[in-house]
């Protein structure tokens, strides 16, 4: 069956999560950062990962703006950062408005200009994902924006996939997802979904029971693949 509908995670995928960091970083008075800022992004996403995932597990969910402070504030003490509650709120502040990488904006409007529906299936928040998507001018290229709000749990729980199918009605294998996650994109693949990985910093395929697909560097050549 031919794919219809391309299925987007949002942070590290379409979005930069670094550039909150490094933004700040070159930012007037942040010397402090400046030394380290490559290393609290770093922390500061790892951690909200992992928190998404114990909180899965356990089923202690909450909004995943929740576990992004959480993740924050673990990477600041961890270099030594904690108590500057001004930098703790730049940094929350940046990211609700992440870069997009450059290809994306014209990679989404490739896709559209094909036919194909186009959406984020993503952990965020909804409020966090509309600023985002707003903020890197994003919107005229998605159908919509799914967050797991709609079903209480975080990714990769398969309550969350299922997303895709009651807001578009398609089977599985008309949906091509993508991922710069590792894990998502091989847990999508178990789930059914044809997926590509945006291996954007050349790691290992997880050894997970799915495998992604496809293995891109970027998004840049993804309307070539999906034609």
């Amino acid at each position: 069956m031919p794919i219809t509908t391309c299925i987007f995670d949002a942070y590290g995928t379409l979005f930069d999560v670094g550039s909150a960091a490094r933004a700040a970083a070159r930012e007037p008075g942040r010397e402090a950062l400046a030394d380290c800022w490559q290393d609290v992004a770093e922390d500061w996403r790892q951690k909200q990962l992992q928190y998404t995932w114990l909180r899965a597990i356990t089923g202690d969910h909450c909004p995943f703006w929740q576990v992004t402070q959480d993740g924050l504030d673990w990477a600041l003490e961890n270099r030594g950062l904690d108590g500057d509650d001004e930098l703790r709120d730049r940094l929350l502040a940046l990211y609700r408005e992440l870069d997009a990488y450059p290809e994306v904006p014209g990679m989404l409007r490739a896709l559209k200009a094909s036919g194909h529906t186009c959406a984020i299936l993503s952990n965020g928040s909804p409020d966090m994902l509309d600023s985002s998507v707003a903020a890197a001018g994003l919107g005229g290229s998605l159908d919509a924006v799914l967050s797991v709000e709609e079903v209480g749990v975080f990714k990769p729980a398969a309550a969350v996939y299922d997303l895709v199918g009651r807001r578009f009605g398609v089977d599985k294998d008309a949906v091509l997802f993508v991922s710069s996650n590792g894990w998502d994109a091989g847990c999508a693949t178990a789930y059914g979904f044809e997926t590509v990985w945006a291996n954007r910093g050349g790691h290992p395929v997880d050894r997970l029971p799915g495998r992604p697909a496809h293995v891109l560097p970027d998004l840049s050549r993804l309307p070539e693949l999906v034609s």
